[in-house]
C-alpha cells in the first residue's frame, strides 16, 4: 500500500515537473501586455487587471451608453465595462479575443463585468450575442461574442442562445465607416430564428465593442419586433 502511494506521488511530481518545463519553454502570456503569466494568474496578469480602464458608468448612474440609442430603439438600459483606447490594454485583450482565438479571455472579462452589474440586471431572462454571418464564422472558426454571452450566463445563471439571432448576409468591415455608412451597411440584415424565444422576456444583447451603435441598433430591431418585454445592452468596451 505504502509502495503504491509512493509511486502515485512520484508520478504526480513528475507530471508537475514536466508541466513546469513546458511552461518555461512555452509560457502562457497575458492578453493585455503579453508578459509571461505567473502560476496564480489567469489569462490577464495582476498588473493589467488592476489597470483595466473601467468606465464605471454603472456605479454613477451615467447614461452615456444608453444615450447613443435615444430616438432609435427602446432600451431598458445599456452598459459598457471598459474604455477602448487605441494601443491600450483593452485593444490588446479584444484583439486576442477577436483574432487569436482567445475565447477564454472574452468569457473571463464577461464574468468580471457581470459580477459588477449583477444587481442591475437581475430581471434578465435570456442572453443573446451579436451574431456573425455563417461564412465569416466559418472563416474565423468562432463568433467572438459567444464566449461573452457564456460568461454572462455563468454569473447571471440565465440561458444564452448563440443562434437565436441570425445575420442574414455578410457585410463589409465597419472599422473605417462613418455612422451613416455603418447604418446602411447593417440595415435589415438581422432576424430572429424564433419569435417565441423573445416574447415577453427581458433580453440581454451582448457585443465586444460599441462605436457608433449601428450594429447593435440593427440587432435590436428584430428582437423588439418579436415582442420582448424589454431589452438591455452590455458591451465589453466602448470607443
Amino acid at each position: 500500500m505504502q509502495s503504491k502511494l509512493k509511486m502515485n506521488k512520484e508520478v504526480i511530481n513528475a507530471q508537475s515537473i514536466f508541466q513546469d518545463f513546458l511552461t518555461l519553454l512555452f509560457p502562457n502570456c497575458c492578453a493585455g501586455c503579453q508578459k509571461a503569466l505567473e502560476k496564480n494568474e489567469e489569462l490577464i496578469c495582476v498588473e493589467c487587471r488592476a489597470n483595466l480602464p473601467k468606465t464605471n458608468f454603472h456605479q454613477y448612474g451615467d447614461q452615456r451608453v444608453a444615450q447613443k440609442f435615444i430616438g432609435k430603439i427602446s432600451l431598458r438600459n445599456a452598459f459598457a465595462y471598459l474604455q477602448f483606447n487605441k494601443e491600450g490594454i483593452t485593444q490588446s485583450i479584444l484583439h486576442e479575443l477577436k483574432y487569436k482565438n482567445n475565447q477564454e479571455v472574452g468569457e473571463l472579462l464577461a464574468r468580471y463585468f457581470a459580477q459588477e452589474i449583477k444587481e442591475l440586471v437581475s430581471e434578465i431572462e435570456f442572453i443573446v450575442p451579436v451574431p456573425l454571418h455563417h461564412s465569416k464564422k466559418l472563416q474565423r472558426g468562432y463568433n467572438q461574442c459567444d464566449p461573452i454571452a457564456k460568461g454572462f450566463s455563468q454569473i447571471l445563471e440565465v440561458p444564452f442562445a448563440p443562434d437565436a439571432l441570425i445575420r442574414n448576409k455578410a457585410t463589409i468591415s465597419q472599422t473605417r465607416k462613418s455612422r451613416s455608412e455603418r447604418q446602411e451597411n447593417v440595415s435589415n440584415i438581422f432576424s430572429v430564428s424564433d419569435a417565441n424565444i423573445f416574447k415577453d422576456k427581458h433580453i440581454l444583447l451582448v457585443d465586444d465593442v460599441l462605436t457608433t451603435g449601428a450594429t447593435l441598433e440593427a440587432c435590436a430591431i428584430p428582437i423588439l419586433e418579436a415582442n420582448c418585454a424589454s431589452l438591455t445592452i452590455a458591451v465589453l468596451a466602448t470607443a
